[in-house]
């Protein structure tokens, strides 16, 4: 495809932190993800890079991506995915599965727990 051909695809514009590390290369790289499509991502931050380098990034929800930095324009960069994802899933939700809802989502109460387990105002 080439680089017109590849503004019209569809993209996902969003802000996402994604977990870097570079083929070759110790450690991992946080980085904030601008916009995704399922071919490839733009992302801001992280090291100095070129283009062509071979990557890994973890992605939320979908887990390790490999891919290819494609464009370099200042602290931001593009990057080609080897194989194709499906942009929705990243966006969703964090699943808590079958935990228990986190204190701060739960409904508050009006009073406190008297010993009888009753609810008495105070």
């Amino acid at each position: 495809m080439s680089s017109v051909e590849t503004r019209n695809v569809t993209r996902d514009s969003l802000f996402l932190f994604a977990e870097l590390e570079f083929d070759g290369q110790p450690g991992t790289s946080r980085v904030k993800v601008r916009n995704l499509s399922a071919g490839g991502m733009m992302a801001e931050g992280g090291p100095t890079t070129g283009r062509g380098e071979r990557l890994t990034i973890k992605l939320r929800n979908i887990g390790d991506v490999k891919g290819s930095v494609a464009w370099v324009q200042g602290n931001r960069f593009g990057i080609a995915f080897d194989e194709e994802i499906d942009p929705r899933i990243a966006r969703a939700p964090v699943s808590q599965g079958e935990h228990e809802t986190p204190r701060y989502a739960r409904a508050a109460l009006t009073g406190s727990l008297h010993g009888d387990g009753a609810v008495r105002a105070i």
